[in-house]
């Protein structure tokens, strides 16, 4: 029976607004998610209530199947005013072992909010640690199913 991975609970849409596979063969897309975003209080009263609790995420992609690699870049399109948690992720084959994938996983988390940006950054680096560290447990339960 095939894996099917269920959709993650926190993601409510998920778009694909571009794609193009360009003349050296890599495939371009752009990606437009929607996801909830549990906000602590003291940011709250930055948003209104009905837009504090989702996020607008855009994602690109490059899948390079000549060089065996896959980009992402990703970042928030709303709270900017607030935060903006930017990463980039480069998967690609193992050097030492080709059935092994590698990612090497990059953030920025930045703030313009005067006087509490500092503030604002811990608590972004923060919740973007937590949150990589479900994702890849969450990666790696998928992963064993289906060995």
């Amino acid at each position: 029976m095939p894996l099917s991975p269920l959709p993650s609970k926190h993601v409510l849409t998920e778009d694909i607004v571009y794609r193009k596979v360009t003349e050296d063969q890599k495939l371009l897309s752009r990606r437009l998610l929607t996801k909830t975003n549990r906000m602590p209080r003291w940011a709250e009263r930055f948003f209104p209530a009905n837009v504090a609790h989702s996020v607008y995420i855009l994602e690109d992609s490059i899948v390079d199947p000549q060089n065996q690699t896959m980009t992402t870049f990703t970042w928030n399109i709303n709270h900017a005013r607030l935060m903006v948690v930017e990463e980039r992720c480069v998967y690609k084959e193992n050097p030492d072992n080709s059935s092994w994938t590698e990612v090497k996983r990059e953030a920025w988390v930045s703030s313009s909010l005067f006087g509490v940006s500092r503030a604002v950054q811990e608590f972004g680096l923060a919740r973007f640690k937590s949150n990589v560290s479900k994702s890849t447990k969450g990666f790696e339960y998928i992963l064993a199913k289906m060995q």
